[in-house]
């Protein structure tokens, strides 16, 4: 992937991953555009980095998700590359009342939102580049939140398959997996203490530079690393 010169869609590019990634992008030289639910919030990044392109989006509806997409179509057809960072957690228990719907709300915005975005955006003749961001939990899944690390399981999963299935679509796709970071992410406060989001951009704008596809930080390289020697010791195994 180019470093410079591109013009990016960031999903949920207001805060913590997304912002990291939104500032440094624009120092590379890109013009990023950020969607998220919060015009406040989307505002407040751009009045700090003029030149970025703000969107308001719900990337939990399917409406939200069309018309972000015929938006970018018609005033950024240039666009060419996607990434899909914008993800919701909860920190939750299988017998709360309130666990089906908080789970609903985790599968729309973190496995139909990117699935539906990349079917779509992919009929983009610019488009060149797909990252997908996913997580460590994707290997080591945590029980107290236990929705949020299937669906980057899933990510995971789908990420690899589309890889192979836009080889002759000269799309490149990119899987990001960060470990648990200092963010807002399930609550404020529950992450102070890890890495920092600069940290974490710093290498992974490192590993871009030498042509890595799957970008690593911290604990989510050993993950990765054994997940993928057990891959290669299965392969070609005919039954499960």
């Amino acid at each position: 992937m180019n470093l410079s010169n591109n013009k990016i869609l960031i999903t949920g590019g207001a805060t913590g991953i997304g912002l990291g990634l939104t500032e440094r992008f624009v120092r590379e030289n890109n013009t990023v555009i950020i969607c998220g639910r919060r015009a406040d919030v989307l505002q407040q990044v751009a009045d700090r980095l003029p030149g970025v392109i703000t969107k308001v989006c719900d990337l939990s509806l399917e409406p939200d998700r069309i018309a972000l997409y015929e938006w970018v179509k018609e005033n950024h057809g240039d666009l060419n590359v996607l990434i899909n960072n914008a993800g919701v957690q909860h920190w939750m228990h299988i017998t709360e009342e309130n666990f089906y719907e908080k789970a609903s709300l985790e599968v729309n915005t973190n496995i139909l939102a990117p699935v539906h975005l990349n079917s779509m955006f992919v009929n983009l003749l610019s488009l060149n580049t797909i990252i997908n961001v996913t997580s460590g939990l994707a290997f080591t899944p945590v029980s107290k939140v236990p929705v949020y690390c299937s669906t980057k399981a899933f990510m995971r999963s789908f990420t690899v398959a589309m890889r192979q299935l836009l080889k002759d679509h000269e799309i490149e796709v990119i899987e990001m997996i960060p470990p648990a970071l200092n963010t807002d992410l399930g609550g404020v406060g529950l992450h102070n203490g890890h890495p920092e989001v600069s940290d974490f951009v710093e290498s992974i704008f490192e590993q871009l530079k030498s042509g890595k596809h799957e970008l690593t930080f911290g604990t989510t390289e050993a993950r990765l690393k054994g997940h993928s020697e057990f891959i290669a010791a299965h392969t070609g195994r005919r039954s499960q």
